[in-house]
């Protein structure tokens, strides 16, 4: 059985979901899943489709070309298709923080996220033990104001050997520059707390404790050339009160940045988030 997964947005007009699961049909394949969204005030329709075909001779590259010529081209729709055989290719990039890391790869480990690692890596050495304890590789690159544009073409090196579908900074403690992000647009995932632009810097925990907050929160958005200003994938908040001390904010918050990025990794895994005009449309 062969299944794939649509994902479609063009402007909003009568008849496309019609046009679209006629379609489907005509072509032999049973829909297993559909949702749609329409953005009133930009008047963009939205869709996400899954569906299976029997039929042994099923190209997937067939398919999409027929899609493009007997439906896409109609209503000028902008699409992808994927197959459900390729499972997309994740690079991780980290620093020190090793709580992201370890909750990545114990998921990874039990198969709870529909991906492949090929590679992490790293500005530092630290974390070296824990990718060599999961069998993934490791590549140390180091990162100064001075070699930054060498490191990063060392690091699209490797993305490019390893055909890297998306990139996760688990916790990288570098700004990602234009270099990498116009090689993957909407493909490049970072966790921050939420605490921004309120408490910016190394600290934002104990600034945050000065001021008595009572919600931390954490935040994965895709990154752009606007730092941390992103479309947002997913966000969580947790309550916290005067008699949390500062050590209990932070651990808050690394739980909080650990499911937060999870869930964010897995939704675009599974080809759930479409981006449009700098925010998401999630699909259940």
């Amino acid at each position: 059985m062969n299944k794939i997964t649509i994902l479609i947005h063009c402007q909003d007009r009568p008849n496309i979901i019609a046009s679209v699961t006629n379609f489907i049909a005509k072509n032999g394949g049973n829909i297993v899943y559909i949702d749609q969204h329409v953005d009133r005030e930009q008047d963009i329709f939205f869709m996400r489709l899954e569906s299976e075909f029997l039929s042994e001779s099923f190209s997937t590259e067939s398919f999409k070309a027929i899609f493009k010529n007997d439906l896409a081209d109609q209503f000028e729709m902008k699409w992808r298709i994927y197959s459900s055989e390729k499972k997309p290719k994740m690079a991780l990039f980290i620093s020190k923080y090793d709580h992201c890391l370890y909750d990545l790869l114990g998921r990874y480990n039990s198969g709870e996220l529909n991906l492949e690692i090929p590679f992490i890596v790293s500005n530092h050495n630290d974390l070296k033990p824990i990718a060599d304890n999961f069998k993934i590789p490791f590549y140390h690159i180091p990162v100064t104001k001075e070699t930054k544009q060498e490191a990063e073409d060392k690091q699209l090196e490797l993305l490019q050997e390893h055909n890297i579908d998306f990139i996760v900074l688990a916790r990288y403690m570098q700004i990602v520059s234009s270099k990498l992000i116009s090689q993957y647009p909407n493909k490049i995932i970072n966790i921050h707390h939420s605490f921004l632009p309120a408490f910016v810097g190394a600290k934002p925990y104990h600034s945050a404790y000065k001021r008595g907050v009572k919600i931390i929160g954490a935040t994965s958005h895709y990154v752009t050339e606007e730092l941390d200003a992103g479309p947002i994938i997913e966000q969580d908040v947790t309550r916290v009160t005067h008699a949390h001390a500062i050590i209990d904010l932070i651990s808050k918050g690394r739980d909080l940045e650990k499911i937060v990025l999870a869930n964010a990794v897995k939704l675009h895994a599974d080809r759930k988030v479409m981006v449009f005009n700098n925010k998401t449309v999630i699909f259940s």
